[in-house]
């Protein structure tokens, strides 16, 4: 590897590590801790390749990048950053940087980039830039550090401007609908309409053209699009075929697989392959649970301005997340947040309070409604395997007892005055209860009783 390399970090442990992998690589490297300094080095001429992060002390090492193209037509940037979020990706993909890697790096990975940035040099293109969204994007729940979400960060920044329909795969609760609507957001078509069709939508012969009628040249998102009937999807085929080249951008999700679907005879040929011009897969949860404390902290952060009380998960909490399964994915992880910020008055979130509130989330095989022959001791029975198996090697804390005798009282008592209109009376001669004993449990439990007429 042959050149002069700039590197900008305000961590000093970085510098010294880049500094002293590209020395030995065979380049010259000047190191600083500020931007100003180095667009001073810009402008005097020196350096081949420049590598930033993107927070310094004196300013954003993104935001800088026009004033480098300016300086220097050509100049090569590898951004580094911490803000580990789809919006950096897609910032430095408009600003046209030569690379973008997350932190932390894998310094061989960066390397690699390094040798082919010099050994190309290739000139820097103007790309202008976007800030239509910016506000938006403070709200995007599209974080995560992990390798299988900086893949997809990419691949997104890399097809929002084209014209390739995107077919959007993954299980449901992974935020395909979410991806869809960023990459209309971010893409040349922001400012026209984005519309979500589903099944219904496209129903009867007029179905696609009232679609088409709403969302002009923008972005139509065919939702779970392998619930459509094979009539319907004909419709679809016919309906992408007329299409003319003012016509919006097609994307469609899908948290059925459709080659297996399409073996099967269920879903048409034709239409899989207008559809699925390039193929953004969603992550699982359980496939990046280093993202967990990420993205719990970003819902607790967003109930905090909602006007909830700030919390925080402590490590002993997150820990626990990480073994959950997480069938309903991230969509399952917010529903938990929202209920653990009213679970306790302490700013700090317990491993109790996250062990309740998950042994009342489903298993990853939950338990189907209504098991032919199942004894309610038996559904228990599995609840409580499964809040074992929470725990790996290590027991419950103690309390188990009067901890699950509150979760079976709860719905228990809750049901019975539905049952009972809110009747107290009633419910108590219901339970076979003393009056006063179901008034101590409603307080304690912090049961809502609501008085209604009973439909009979």
């Amino acid at each position: 590897m042959d050149g002069t390399v700039l590197v900008a970090d305000d961590d000093r442990t970085i510098r010294t590590v880049l500094t002293q992998a590209l020395t030995r690589a065979g380049c010259k490297v000047h190191a600083t801790s500020s931007l100003v300094t180095m667009m001073r080095w810009i402008e005097e001429g020196k350096g081949d390749l420049v590598i930033s992060d993107v927070m310094m002390p004196d300013g954003n090492g993104i935001e800088q990048l026009p004033s480098i193209s300016a300086a220097r037509p050509g100049l090569p940037v590898i951004i580094i950053s911490a803000q580990n979020t789809i919006m950096t990706a897609i910032q430095a993909t408009e600003a046209d940087v030569f690379d973008y890697l997350p932190k932390p790096f894998d310094l061989p990975d960066l390397m690699k980039r390094a040798s082919k940035a010099l050994a190309i040099k290739r000139r820097a293109q103007t790309a202008p830039q976007s800030h239509d969204n910016e506000n938006a994007t403070h709200d995007l729940p599209l974080v995560g550090q992990t390798a299988a979400m900086q893949n997809l960060y990419r691949l997104i920044a890399r097809v929002m401007n084209t014209t390739m329909p995107i077919l959007l795969t993954g299980e449901s609760g992974t935020g395909k609908s979410l991806i869809a609507k960023t990459v209309h957001d971010f893409s040349d078509r922001r400012s026209l309409p984005f519309v979500v069709a589903t099944s219904a939508d496209l129903q009867g012969m007029d179905g696609p053209a009232t679609v088409l009628s709403r969302v002009k040249s923008g972005s139509l998102l065919i939702e779970e699009i392998s619930d459509l009937d094979m009539e319907t999807q004909g419709r679809l085929v016919r309906m992408l075929d007329a299409l003319d080249e003012n016509g919006p951008r097609i994307m469609a999700s899908s948290q059925a697989d459709l080659p297996q679907l399409l073996k099967d005879g269920l879903f048409r040929e034709d239409l899989y392959y207008r559809v699925n011009g390039v193929t953004l897969e969603t992550p699982a949860l359980r496939a990046r649970i280093d993202d967990i404390p990420l993205l719990a902290d970003h819902f607790l952060a967003r109930a905090a301005r909602d006007g909830s009380a700030q919390r925080h998960l402590s490590l002993k909490g997150q820990d626990m997340m990480r073994v959950y399964s997480w069938p309903g994915n991230v969509r399952q992880l917010e529903n938990v947040v929202k209920r653990l910020v009213f679970t306790g008055g302490a700013d700090e979130i317990s491993l109790t309070e996250v062990e309740m509130t998950l042994a009342n989330q489903p298993a990853a095989e939950p338990l189907r409604a209504g098991a032919e022959g199942e004894k309610l001791s038996g559904s228990v029975a599995k609840h409580l395997r499964r809040y074992f198996d929470l725990h790996g090697a290590e027991l419950p804390p103690p309390g188990l007892h009067d901890r699950i005798l509150r979760e079976v009282e709860t719905p228990l008592i809750e049901i019975a005055l539905d049952a009972t209109a809110g009747n107290q009376a009633k419910c108590a001669d219901l339970l076979g209860i003393n009056r006063n004993t179901l008034r101590k449990k409603i307080t304690s439990l912090d049961i809502r009783v609501t008085r209604r007429r009973k439909l009979m």
